[in-house]
Formats: structure tokens, sequence, C-alpha cells
């Protein structure tokens, strides 16, 4: 392949991935086209896409990027989904995607440089919450003490105000009130 080729692919693989700094690879190999074609087309309604890459390329154009981290799962035949959310929603869609295409490889993904290894890797990530899932479970964590709080210093006033009723009933009905001593 000549030098303007690979420079052409280089280019076209920076403009796909842009900034992207999260990914999962797979390998489609022994994925007819049109299980292939169903697998993009389900992604990409997601807003997920999925590249072909050549290994050597890819890793000459990660080299200093935060995907640095997939180089040591690039071997063999390598797609690279990237987009959605996050790379969380992406290993849940393709792990999904396994009940009905078993042949798809899991091979790894990167999360903020971490390097999730092989099908239990891309698992265990897809298990992992989303941004906003983590972000709920913070606001939850942080909420709970202030309303056990809240309904601490509401507990005895809200037992005052039951008595005070309490009296002001009796006291309605003409009834006496015991003194408290």
């Amino acid at each position: 392949m000549s030098k303007q080729v690979k420079e052409m692919i280089l280019r076209d693989y920076t403009s796909r991935l842009g900034d992207t700094q999260d990914a999962v690879v797979v390998s489609l190999a022994g994925i007819n086209a049109l299980a292939t074609h169903k697998i993009r087309t389900n992604l990409a309604k997601k807003s997920m896409k999925v590249t072909v890459v050549r290994n050597s390329l890819f890793r000459k154009l990660v080299d200093d990027s935060a995907l640095k981290s997939l180089q040591p799962v690039l071997k063999g035949p390598s797609a690279v989904i990237y987009g959605g959310a996050s790379v969380v929603e992406v290993a849940r869609e393709i792990v999904a995607s396994l009940k009905e295409f078993p042949k798809i490889e899991l091979k790894g993904a990167v999360l903020d440089g971490q390097l999730f290894t092989g099908d239990a890797g891309v698992k265990a990530l897809s298990k992992f919450p989303t941004r906003e899932e983590a972000l709920g479970q913070t606001v939850g964590l942080l909420l709970g003490p202030a309303k056990k709080l809240a309904a601490q210093i509401k507990g005895p006033g809200s037992n005052l105000a039951s008595l005070i009723k309490a009296i002001e009933l009796k006291l309605e009905k003409g009834e006496a009130i015991a003194k408290v001593g």
C-alpha cells in the first residue's frame, strides 16, 4: 500500500473519530453482510458508529490520544464502535447484540484511558452506570442524610402539633384537661 493511500486512510479515520476518547473494539469476522448491516443500523439508531480499521494504521493514529490503551487488543479483524451518550451504552448495545449475533467477538473497550480486555472486560463495562445514572446515584446519596435530618427535626414538632390539636378538640367539646404534674 502506498504512502499516499495510507495517509488518506489515516485522514478518514481522523475525520470519523474526531475527538473520541472512549470506544469498544470488536471483531465482526464470520458475520455475513446482511447481519453486519443490521448491527450497524441498530447502532446508528442510537447515534453509534462502526468503523472497520486496519490495525497498524489505527495504532499510529491513536498513539498520542486517549484511545492508545486499545493498542493491545488490535489484533486480527477489528471494528471500532464509538458514539452514543457514553461508551457504557455502546458496550450495553454490543452485549445485547450478542443474543442475536453470537459470532461477535468482544476484544476490548477503553473508558477514561482504562482498558477493559476481552469478553469479560466489555461485559463488565456494560454493567457500569452511565454518567447520568451515576449523577443520579450521587445526588440520591447526598440528599439521603438531609431527608433523614428533616424527618428527625419534623418528628417532635408534629407530635407537639397533634397534642395541641387533641387539647383543642377536648376544649371545644367542653371536657376537662388533666394537669400534668
